[in-house]
């Protein structure tokens, strides 16, 4: 672990070299990614150096074990015992730095949420998932923009699809794809029996064209008149646009634009971020393990967690953890999952490299 760290402080010390020369300054480009790097690293080089001076500290208290004084020693005794415990937890903490980095983390990333078994019920609490999206996507700072959506008649929603743009997006919500489950008392429900319904959760890395190469002969693009909620404008004009990617089957609709040009170029997005998933896929043995863990088995029937409204109860069946919490995690604090999370995926990673 040492000879590592001396290596990534080796490198550490080349980029603040780097980044206070006249002719790296001038050039922003090369400025922003050494600049990066740099960031990337700083964490691993503060635990470190916080590592070095803790050791330090606990030789020097050694040197008193030997002293006449009885309580000098005792001291030092229980100084030792104080750094030690301090050491172990830098150590860990240093460790789990230097597990080797997913490299999509700080990609931007399209949520699809999609109603499942429970009809109506099920298209109502997507709706209750987007917007504890959308609140936890504030709260972090990250931009959101829906690229297509079906409205239910009472105010479901039975698919939507958003870009999430912002800093390490991936990091957070790659936990999120797979089934969440809800049980409650539909408004519905006369005999205030309760009703369990499924919604699923799909977290795609957002596709560049330089990611997906598609070819433009392998497509059927048709355009057609919007339906459902728009005013005047619906069936006014052909702006709604159907692509087919014939090799892969993969159709994707979109018709919340009055442009036709915005509804193609939204539709194009989501059919590059579909195909890249589904090359993932099929490359799965060369995905880590651990990747492989964290989203399961790619199924996105497998059910991740379970929303009880009754007990005001969440239980993320991967950690075996609940929390009686409902309410302030449908109100964006996704966090209070999402952490505990990563921890326990870092713990495994860490236990797989061979750490404590």
């Amino acid at each position: 672990m040492f000879a590592k760290v001396k290596e990534i402080e080796e490198r550490y010390n080349e980029l603040e070299n780097a980044l206070g020369q006249p002719e790296i300054i001038r050039d922003q480009k090369a400025y922003q990614t050494y600049a990066k790097e740099r960031s990337i690293l700083v964490p691993i080089i503060v635990s470190f150096r916080k590592l070095k001076s803790i050791q330090d500290e606990i030789a020097s208290n050694q040197s008193l074990l030997s002293d006449p004084d009885p309580e000098i020693r005792h001291l030092a005794k229980e100084e030792i015992e104080a750094l030690g415990v301090s050491l172990s937890k830098i150590e860990r903490n240093l460790k789990i730095l230097l597990i080797p980095k997913d490299p999509n983390d700080d990609k931007n990333i399209l949520l699809e949420i999609r109603a499942g078994t429970g009809g109506e019920e099920a298209a109502l609490f997507a709706a209750d998932l987007f917007r504890m999206y959308s609140r936890y996507a504030e709260v972090k700072g990250w931009k959101t923009e829906i690229l297509g959506k079906h409205i239910t008649g009472i105010g479901g929603l039975k698919e939507i699809i958003i870009l999430v743009e912002g800093e390490m997006v991936f990091s957070r919500l790659k936990y999120e794809s797979g089934a969440h489950r809800v049980q409650r008392v539909p408004e519905t429900e006369t005999q205030g029996r309760i009703h369990t319904s499924a919604v699923t959760v799909a977290v795609l890395l957002e596709a560049e064209e330089i990611d997906v190469e598609i070819n433009p002969e392998d497509l059927r693009i048709d355009v057609y008149r919007s339906s459902g909620p728009g005013g005047q404008h619906v069936n006014k004009t052909a702006s709604a646009v159907r692509i087919t990617h014939f090799p892969s089957g993969l159709v994707v609709t979109c018709q919340d634009e009055k442009s036709q040009h915005k509804n193609k170029a939204k539709a194009m997005k989501v059919l590059r971020s579909r195909l890249l998933d589904l090359e993932t896929a099929q490359q799965q043995s060369k995905i880590s393990e651990e990747r492989r863990t964290m989203v399961g088995s790619g199924d996105r029937s497998e059910r991740i967690r379970t929303y009880n409204f009754p007990q005001g109860r969440v239980t993320d069946h991967r950690l075996g953890l609940t929390l009686y919490k409902l309410e302030t995690l449908l109100q964006g604090e996704l966090d209070l999952v999402i952490e505990p999370l990563i921890t326990h995926f870092q713990t495994t990673a860490l236990k797989k490299a061979g750490g404590n």
